[in-house]
């Protein structure tokens, strides 16, 4: 008998904050509006009704600050959860990810961990513009320490939520803001492991390498191209840091084909990761170039007309399958 109940990918974000913090005492909540006015998103909202001011925290407008005081917070026992409003504005707490955060654990010979979460919203596909519309995932992937989540389903939003909270270390969780309205099934007794990737659909003549919101664009594609004859099986890697390498090497081992998906720039991005790996250490079982569909170098045009032509998009999956399979 399932124990699935459908809800929105943000109130599954919710509900995995919500039972973290009612199982464990020290997660905490911090974060721009987060409090009283339930987070720029609404994921944090109930939150201060059902743990107070102590444990759910609304803090000045400085990431810079937030994330600093996170990092001080998780050092000293805390678990900290905090909410950057925008994924643009993470530029602000670099310093304090990128040379404190990831680097404790290391520094302190393992004696010491900085266990918080941090999340924020990417993405574009809302006309939000330039300085709101940003997917900079690989800028954190690239910083040994630092582990990378972005979760593509309600179900996933909540396990991976959950696994990212009780890590030992940073976890950088990547939610999409045009996903939060969507709607799944969310069995809370479901656990997912941080480096596990899930094949979303099975196919046998090329493999889909994705993540996040890209992951419903090609299962529309995949559904389409099948139309066509062509079997595209999609893999969604969950976690960018770690990424199931094994999992993408069994599925070109069966496809012998491959392209990869992101919605963040192509250049020096995600997929050139992956497609490095599979050109080192699948290289015979490649039958035909990887190839990429990601945005064009150049920032998101504010423009719904503009951000049209940006956007990863089924068509643009589609063409690519077609190339690898000519």
């Amino acid at each position: 008998m399932s124990t699935a109940t459908e809800m929105r990918y943000v109130n599954a974000i919710t509900q995995a904050m919500a039972d973290s913090m009612a199982q464990d005492d020290s997660v905490i909540v911090m974060g721009e509006d987060v409090a009283h006015a339930g987070g720029s998103f609404k994921a944090t909202r109930g939150l201060l009704e059902q743990f107070g001011e102590e444990r759910v925290i609304d803090t000045p407008i400085s990431e810079s600050s937030i994330t600093s005081a996170a990092v001080g917070a998780a050092l000293t026992g805390l678990k900290p959860i905090v909410e950057i409003m925008f994924m643009d504005f993470i530029t602000l707490s670099m310093d304090a990810l990128v040379n404190q955060a990831a680097k404790a654990r290391y520094m302190f010979g393992g004696q010491g961990s900085v266990s918080m979460v941090l999340r924020t919203p990417h993405g574009g596909g809302l006309s939000a513009g330039p300085q709101h519309s940003q997917c900079l995932e690989a800028w954190l992937a690239h910083v040994p320490g630092l582990k990378v989540v972005c979760p593509s389903n309600p179900q996933d939003a909540y396990s991976l939520l959950r696994a990212a909270i009780a890590d030992p270390d940073p976890v950088m969780f990547i939610e999409h803001k045009a996903l939060y309205a969507q709607k799944g099934p969310v069995d809370i007794t479901q656990a997912a492991r941080i480096g596990e990737a899930r094949i979303a659909r099975a196919g046998r003549d090329v493999t889909l390498v994705t993540y996040g919101a890209t992951v419903g664009i090609c299962l529309q594609a995949a559904e389409q191209l099948a139309a066509e004859g062509v079997e595209a099986e999609v893999l969604d890697l969950r976690s960018i840091q770690p990424w199931d390498k094994a999992a993408v090497l069994a599925s070109l081992s069966r496809t012998h084909r491959a392209v990869v998906v992101h919605e963040a720039v192509q250049a020096f991005g995600v997929g050139a990761e992956i497609v490095a790996t599979m050109a080192d250490e699948g290289f015979d079982e490649l039958d035909a170039p990887v190839l990429r569909v990601a945005a064009p170098f150049m920032p998101a045009p504010f423009a719904s007309s503009l951000e049209k032509g940006y956007v990863v998009t089924a068509e643009r999956v589609k063409d690519a399958v077609r190339k690898t399979l000519a």
